[in-house]
């Protein structure tokens, strides 16, 4: 097992990384705690024991179950069975389950305890770490949300085995960033030491920047045109997936801007084919509705901003043109 501390001063937690961390369920909950809710999907065949009283609460699977309609009924079966600020919300799923899990924890009774074990490759790597919650509106991803940190987050390499295929390699686009975050060669690492090397980049960001003033925005590398991509209807892809797209257009758009050479597009090629991830945009995705998403991006203020690679790695660029945006389309078409 390895222990990754996310630093932020009095709301530290500890992120654990290996076979069988769920275990240790019990023994991060605080003895104050008095009672669990365990938040879940049916097909999560994920046992867990918090060591004290518990309910498991479903919600429905998928990013159309990812709403504020969601959160209400969740929030109301937690009032029904009674739940209290003396104990604690327990996510046990995917990225879809901690973002729901952890915003239902943060506006019930404004704000009570969440832990999280993370079930999928994207929950261990990404979604489960930070205290990013949050749910989708018709315009957009991720558009109402919360910073929650949660008071730790089991990462079980043991549940990654059951993953379907197309699960296991929607994870690996988010870990495909990581690459260049400060990650390297992450492809020549064994499992559980690629998360945890995932983790601690993403531990590090989160610390020095939790609620993405700056560095942190760095962790939406490839989601730019990811977000456009899933705005539209997802075009059967998962998030994972469309991460990886949108890597191999953020290399385009900053080798025409003159931040990275061939070479390093070649790299992102490399590493996002060697995961066996898609490299081009759903056909039936017009670049006229691509460009229109971009100005939804969160990342959006007066203008569309990108986080691309560059001489002094990856960062926030802003003020692209939109006809280099379409033209590196074209490379991905």
């Amino acid at each position: 097992m390895q222990t990754i501390e996310v630093d932020l001063g009095e709301r530290s937690y500890p992120v654990l990384v290996g076979p069988g961390v769920r275990a240790d369920l019990a023994a991060v909950l605080p003895e104050r705690i008095r009672r669990v809710a365990v938040v879940t999907q049916e097909g999560i065949d994920v046992d867990v024991d918090p060591g004290r009283p518990f309910e498991t609460f479903l919600i429905g699977d998928g990013e159309r179950h990812k709403t504020l309609s969601t959160i209400e009924s969740l929030c109301s079966a937690f009032a029904r069975w009674g739940l209290t600020r003396a104990d604690c919300v327990v996510a046990v799923g995917g990225g879809i389950v901690t973002d729901v899990g952890g915003f239902a924890a943060s506006v019930y009774h404004r704000g009570i305890p969440v832990v999280h074990v993370a079930t999928s490759l994207l929950a261990q790597v990404d979604a489960a770490i930070g205290g990013k919650t949050g749910v989708n509106l018709p315009e957009g991803k991720n558009l109402v949300g919360a910073y929650w940190q949660p008071l730790a987050v089991l990462c079980d390499t043991d549940t990654l085995s059951t993953l379907p295929p197309e699960e296991y390699r929607c994870g690996l686009g988010e870990v495909a960033k990581y690459h260049w975050l400060g990650g390297g060669r992450l492809d020549d690492l064994d499992l559980d030491d690629r998360v945890a090397a995932c983790v601690q980049i993403k531990a590090d960001v989160v610390a020095s920047d939790e609620r993405e003033g700056g560095r942190r925005a760095i962790l939406n590398y490839g989601h730019t045109l990811a977000h456009a991509i899933e705005t539209a209807g997802g075009h059967g892809l998962r998030h994972g997936e469309a991460v990886a797209i949108g890597l191999i257009y953020a290399a385009e758009v900053a080798c025409r801007l003159g931040r990275i050479d061939a070479a390093a597009v070649a790299e992102h090629r490399r590493v996002v084919g060697g995961y066996d991830l898609p490299t081009t945009v759903p056909p039936e995705l017009t670049d006229d509705e691509v460009v229109e998403l971009f100005a939804r991006d969160k990342k959006a203020t007066r203008e569309v901003t990108f986080v691309l690679d560059g001489p002094d790695g990856v960062e926030v660029v802003g003020g692209i043109a939109e006809a280099l945006l379409r033209d590196a389309l074209a490379a991905l078409r």
